[in-house]
């Protein structure tokens, strides 16, 4: 089973009150992640009235699952990018880095803001004129990007971008100081405030705002010029503590090995904490614990750390032409998504475009990233991959079988997908014996969901809905739960 994340752990939640009547707004932004707060305070401090509605408790959604890593060099993404598309993405993201820095500083928020360089590795020449390629693309698009053959890591690779001067931070504990700063300027926060809609909460309380905006990870609105181009994946994040000496002194990531990522935060006075992410895989598909168990020993094999402190996981979209959807979905109507695993500093963009949008005061890299653009050479490929996947899903897994046949074969701490008084339900037999029986059908577009056995949930392999074994909304796009099913035969 896996923890809470080490963000979780070490930073305290607020408290904010349930939405709980009706509202008139300015700005109402749904999610209170690092997109949603980051616009709430660029919006707040130039004075707009602004509302913040999270479903669950802030910055501990997607956020308080992040790698935290503050940088604009995004594994092997300038070489695919045109050069202006490339310099306008390189600008947006280190002002991203910057504006963290100069936020932190001036509004007193001890978030362990460090100064570290970035690279994307290989370790063996598949990936070698991949990453000279970046480099050159990095450099050109403005970033003090090199080739190198050295790093920190404890381990020789074939080649390697380097990119100085980024950071890392503890991701809560700044947006928690935001969310502070939100407040005392006069913004409003309410946390276990669903939505059902732009305008109405599940508990059916009316929103009206002259400006929405939608910074939820995956919107909460069925566009189809967004969903087809929005491709969910999930990864998981071990940490264990090292000795000082031990650290590799920078950011890392390799696409090798189906993605790895290192970084390390402060511990204590003698000790760092190491944090490897990767593993991605769609939500819903099998395979969890074996994911889990080969990042924990890639971790340990490569590092000198013994014990896995803590295991989280974290999800995220990515886009078809891998840049974020920010900006304007049609009149009054706005949303951050689509950020592709990068969320620290297209988090920080989405809330400085967004706010300069609404205020009048546009950002030059705002057309960029415009979610009503297509890149159909660029994207073509992706797009047709992702509609015939989730195709896929919605029609072979109504008629896929299971290995168990009735909920009464079903052993404990397992689960499957079976038919149950002519229902195809999604059954889970807890260690105890307990058994909890819901609908298999996704209630945002009806696919059939798949169960990770590693978190012990429900998840949607179309668009990365997540519900509890009882069929409670743990992430969306789906809005309500799984239907109950009656367990009598």
């Amino acid at each position: 089973m896996l923890s809470e994340s080490y963000w979780m752990h070490t930073a305290p939640a607020r408290s904010f009150p349930t939405l709980e009547r009706d509202l008139s707004t300015d700005v109402a932004i749904i999610g209170g992640g690092i997109a949603g707060l980051c616009t709430a305070w660029e919006l707040a401090r130039a004075g707009v009235q602004v509302t913040v509605l999270e479903a669950d408790r802030i910055a501990a959604g997607v956020t308080g699952y992040t790698t935290a890593k503050l940088t604009a060099l995004h594994s092997l993404l300038y070489s695919g990018l045109g050069p202006a598309d490339a310099r306008l993405h390189a600008t947006a993201q280190w002002d991203a880095i910057e504006h963290v820095a100069t936020t932190a500083l001036q509004l007193g928020i001890d978030c362990d803001f460090e100064r570290v360089p970035a690279f994307t590795y290989t370790e063996t020449g598949e990936h070698l004129d991949a990453v000279r390629k970046e480099a050159e693309a990095a450099a050109a698009a403005g970033l003090d990007a090199q080739f190198v053959t050295t790093t920190g890591l404890p381990f020789p690779v074939a080649g390697a971008v380097r990119v100085d001067n980024q950071a890392q931070f503890h991701p809560r504990r700044y947006l928690l100081g935001l969310a502070d700063a939100i407040v005392k300027a006069g913004g409003t926060i309410y946390e276990n405030t669903r939505m059902e809609s732009i305008s109405k909460t599940i508990s059916g309380y009316s929103v009206s705002a002259g400006e929405v905006v939608i910074a939820t990870n995956y919107p909460i609105v069925n566009r189809p010029n967004l969903f087809p181009r929005l491709v969910p994946h999930r990864e998981f994040v071990v940490a264990g503590v090292i000795a000082n000496a031990d650290d590799p002194q920078g950011m890392y990531i390799t696409p090798e090995n189906n993605t790895r990522s290192v970084r390390t935060a402060p511990y204590d006075a003698d000790h760092r904490l190491l944090i490897v992410t990767g593993e991605h895989f769609a939500p819903g598909t099998a395979g969890t614990r074996e994911r889990l168990d080969a990042l924990t020993t890639w971790a340990q094999d490569r590092f000198r750390v013994k014990d896995i402190a803590f295991r989280w996981a974290a999800q995220d979209p990515q886009t078809t032409d891998r840049l974020p959807f920010t900006g304007r979905l049609s009149d009054h109507l706005w949303v951050a998504t689509g950020f592709g695993g990068w969320g620290m500093t297209n988090g920080v963009m989405s809330g400085k475009l967004l706010a300069g949008a609404i205020t009048g005061e546009p950002q030059p890299w705002a057309s960029l990233y415009d979610p009503q653009r297509f890149h159909p050479t660029r994207e073509v490929g992706r797009l047709l991959k992702t509609t015939a996947a989730v195709a896929g899903h919605y029609v072979g897994d109504r008629l896929h079988s299971s290995p168990v046949p009735a909920v009464s074969e079903l052993a404990p701490g397992t689960a499957a997908i079976l038919r149950h008084n002519g229902t195809k339900c999604a059954a889970f037999r807890d260690d105890d014996g307990t058994v909890h029986l819901v609908s298999a059908t996704c209630t945002h577009m009806g696919c059939v969901v798949g169960f990770n056995d590693v978190e012990r949930t429900w998840e949607c392999p179309c668009h990365g809905s997540r519900f509890g074994i009882d069929g409670e909304v743990l992430q969306g796009p789906a809005l309500h739960p799984l239907k109950q099913v009656d367990q009598t035969e």
